[in-house]
């Protein structure tokens, strides 16, 4: 499935965001929110693992008041079914990015894709650090509180490839369905148009 990870990220890669993420002013409170954006299949995942490491690595990073480091959160467990891509950015923004931005403990609901509905919750703390990965994750009004904001993005074609090899046969039918909430979402929002940094993984 989309969390299980087995590849690496490209170093440069991981290099690129830790420094711009290093460099940023928080715009969520304390907390400088790492948004990592961009189409299925693309890589962001992977990505998004690398930097929270990468970050959660960094010498001399004072806490300034918060609790913890570096959180990371998956907009895979925020989405509410395959028709619910739109939703996800304003539940991010309530459930997790206001109150953080507060310097509050934040929790969101977690969605189950196998029973189609709302199963428990996840905690997210106050932190340095905070890497949002996902297809919506620097849509607005999200966006508003990401210090950084990457689009990953790759061959459309290759991507497909990777989406079906990593979640199965089973889903090639509704990856056209995703993928058309995708495009419309990204052209309405003007997401790749606002991002910090574009990453290609095409060649990864």
């Amino acid at each position: 499935m989309w969390d299980d990870i087995t590849a690496s990220p490209e170093p440069e890669h991981v290099a690129a965001i830790t420094a711009l993420a290093a460099g940023a002013d928080p715009r969520c409170g304390a907390t400088v929110v790492v948004a990592i954006d961009g189409p299925s299949g693309a890589g962001k995942t992977t990505l998004a693992q690398g930097v929270a490491d990468a970050l959660a690595a960094l010498p001399g990073i004072l806490d300034l008041g918060v609790s913890t480091r570096v959180e990371l959160v998956h907009m895979d467990h925020l989405y509410p079914g395959w028709d619910g891509l739109a939703a996800a950015p304003g539940l991010l923004t309530a459930q997790v990015l206001e109150p953080i931005s507060r310097g509050e403990p934040a929790a969101y609901r977690l969605w189950s894709w196998l029973r189609e509905e709302w199963r428990g919750s996840r905690a997210v703390l106050p932190s340095r650090f905070l890497v949002v990965e996902g297809c919506g994750a620097s849509v607005m009004p999200a966006g508003a509180y990401a210090a950084v904001r990457v689009f990953v993005e790759a061959d459309p074609g290759l991507r497909m490839e990777r989406g079906i090899a990593r979640d199965g046969e089973a889903y090639r039918p509704k990856w056209q369905q995703w993928a058309d909430q995708e495009t419309a979402l990204f052209e309405s929002d003007g997401t790749r148009r606002r991002a910090d940094l574009l990453v290609d993984t095409s060649s990864v």
